[in-house]
C-alpha cells in the first residue's frame, strides 16, 4: 500500500479498503504476529476533542505492535492558536513516525497531512470519522461473513460517521439505506460521490426520511447520538425533531430477523436508542468498540512500517 494518510476512505481503493479490514481480522486473530511490527516508533496523539475510545485504543494499539504514543492536549499543542499547523507538523515529523489528529475541523487534519512527511490518521473531524466506519464494516463482515448483498440501515443524524458510512460502502459494495430528518441529510456531494464511485462494487446508497423505509429488510441497523460534539446549543430541538427516529423495538421488527444493532458509542440511552435494543442478543456495539483497536491496528501498520 502506497498511501501516506488515512484521511478518508475516498483516498483508498475497494482492493485497499478490504485489505486493511482483512488485516485488522488478522490482527485480532494473531496478536503476538505483529507484537514486533513497529518496534520503536512513536505516535504522537493530537486531542482537540475527549474521546474514551479513539484514545485507548490508538494507545493500546501502537504498545501491541510494539511502538509507543504520547499524547497532546488542547492545552499542550493548541493547533492554530500557540503554533500554527504547518509547524506543529514539521517540528513532529522530526520527532515521531505518524500522527493522529482528533479535531473539530477537517482542513487541521488535511493540513498536517499537507506539511509532515510521515502518515496522518484522521481520529474524527467534523467531516468524517474514517476509523470508525473500518471498525463498522469489520464488524458487520465477522457477523455477516461478506459484504456482497447486505442492506444496512442508518437511522439519524447525517452526521461525520454517516458520511465515512457511506464512502465506506462504496468502496466495499455494501447496500446502505440512511434516513434522516429533513434538513439533517448527509451532503449531496458525499451521495453523489458514492453513486458515481460504487458502481464497480455494487453499492448502492438509498436516502430517505421514512425511518421503517430504510430498515426494511435490513440485515444491520446502525445510529449515533443526536447530538454530536459542539452541538449543545442544539439539543433541545434536535431531541424533538430525531424523535421517531429512535432505534427501539418496533422500528427493529422490520429489518430481517437476524439483523444486528450497531452504535459508535457513547450511546444517549433512551434517546436514540433504548435500553432493550442496545443490551439485546442481537446488539454488537462492544464488539464493534473492540474493533478499533484491531482496525486502527491495521491501518498503523500499513502507513507506519
Amino acid at each position: 500500500m502506497t498511501k501516506k494518510d488515512f484521511i478518508t476512505v475516498r483516498s483508498y481503493t475497494p482492493a485497499e479498503v478490504r485489505k486493511l479490514i482483512d488485516d485488522a481480522i488478522d490482527i485480532k486473530a494473531h496478536p503476538a504476529k505483529y507484537a514486533d511490527a513497529l518496534k520503536g516508533k512513536a505516535l504522537a496523539m493530537i486531542f482537540e476533542k475527549p474521546s474514551l475510545r479513539t484514545r485507548v485504543t490508538f494507545n493500546v494499539g501502537i504498545h501491541q505492535l510494539g511502538g509507543f504514543a504520547i499524547y497532546l492536549s488542547p492545552a499542550e499543542i493548541s493547533l492554530g492558536k500557540r503554533e500554527s499547523v504547518a509547524d506543529a507538523a514539521r517540528n513532529l515529523e522530526r520527532m515521531v513516525q505518524g500522527i493522529m489528529a482528533r479535531t473539530f475541523s477537517h482542513k487541521v487534519v488535511e493540513e498536517l497531512a499537507a506539511h509532515a512527511h510521515i502518515p496522518v490518521i484522521n481520529g474524527l473531524t467534523d467531516y468524517n470519522h474514517p476509523c470508525q466506519a473500518m471498525a463498522d464494516y469489520m464488524t458487520l463482515l465477522e457477523v455477516k461473513k461478506e459484504f456482497a448483498g447486505k442492506k444496512l440501515a442508518y437511522v439519524g443524524d447525517g452526521n461525520n460517521v454517516a458520511v465515512s458510512l457511506i464512502h465506506t460502502a462504496a468502496r466495499l459494495g455494501v447496500h446502505l439505506a440512511l434516513a434522516t430528518p429533513p434538513g439533517y441529510e448527509p451532503a449531496a456531494e458525499v451521495v453523489q460521490w458514492a453513486r458515481a464511485n460504487g458502481g464497480e462494487t455494487g453499492c448502492k446508497i438509498d436516502l430517505t426520511h421514512d425511518p421503517i423505509a430504510a430498515v426494511t429488510d435490513a440485515d444491520a441497523i446502525y445510529t449515533d447520538v443526536w447530538t454530536s460534539m459542539g452541538q449543545e446549543a442544539e439539543s433541545a430541538i434536535r431531541l424533538s425533531i430525531f424523535r421517531p427516529y429512535q432505534v427501539n423495538e418496533a422500528l427493529f421488527a422490520h429489518a430481517h430477523s437476524d439483523a444486528i444493532f450497531l452504535h459508535c458509542l457513547p450511546a444517549h440511552r433512551g434517546e436514540e436508542v433504548t435500553d432493550g435494543i442496545i443490551e439485546s442478543a442481537r446488539s454488537f456495539v462492544f464488539q464493534q468498540a473492540e474493533n478499533r483497536l484491531h482496525a486502527q491496528k491495521a491501518i498503523m501498520l500499513n502507513l507506519m512500517r
